[in-house]
């Protein structure tokens, strides 16, 4: 799953440590998140949304040329 979590964060002016301390996770979970290396829960997924003032589904978006058939 890819996702514009780093470029709204940046946007915003905000640290991975704002974004995590808000959204009541890590900075490694910010990071791993960032870097398409995990994937939120649904409900961490809409903190992070409003965090960013955006929505789930603008925020995150499939990977098409990484999925299993």
């Amino acid at each position: 799953m890819k996702n514009k979590v780093r470029i709204l964060r940046k946007e915003l002016g905000l640290r991975q440590e704002d974004v995590a301390e808000r959204a009541g996770v890590t900075r490694q979970t910010v990071i791993a998140i960032e870097n398409d290396k995990y994937d939120p829960t649904l409900s961490l997924a809409f903190r992070l949304a409003h965090i960013l003032g955006t929505t789930v589904d603008a925020l995150f978006f499939p990977d098409f040329n990484n999925e299993r058939m």
